[in-house]
């Protein structure tokens, strides 16, 4: 099967740790886009405690990104876990083309990733809260 974006090495590596890293609380996220001239995956940024908001904040308007995001979910039994779960952030306004090779690249960046929950985020920094994150991974 070939790729239409590859995944380096370096990513999978920063993935690999960033699943296993030991986490007590807040949530953490590793960022990732597509280098279109290159059709390269890149690693962006990652973060050791970020809140949603503070997310939704960082990541561009007009720009599509893969968020891997180790969730601080609080149960109504009072468990704490950490699911890891990844955004599709793919704002309406991005670049057509920049889209699509995003969208190609869905699949696969999640079977790398080794995530079963993904959260589809089109409508830019008001449709990425802590209440729909809470309610993808809770089913309320």
């Amino acid at each position: 099967m070939s790729r239409t974006v590859d995944i380096p090495q370096s990513i999978k590596d920063s993935l690999r740790k960033f699943r296993f890293a030991r986490r007590n609380e807040g949530s953490a996220a590793l960022v990732i886009k597509i280098n279109k001239q290159k059709l390269v995956m890149e690693e962006v940024e990652q973060f050791d405690s970020i809140s949603i908001d503070e997310l939704a904040e960082e990541l561009p308007e007009n720009s599509p990104r893969y968020v891997v995001l180790s969730y601080e979910l609080n149960h109504s039994d009072g468990r704490k876990s950490f699911p890891l779960v990844m955004i599709n952030w793919a704002p309406t306004t991005s670049e057509t083309g920049l889209l699509t090779l995003h969208a190609s690249a869905l699949l696969d960046f999640q079977d790398t990733a080794d995530v079963s929950k993904v959260i589809e985020i089109r409508d830019g920094a008001e449709a990425l809260t802590k209440e729909t994150v809470d309610a993808k991974l809770t089913g309320k």
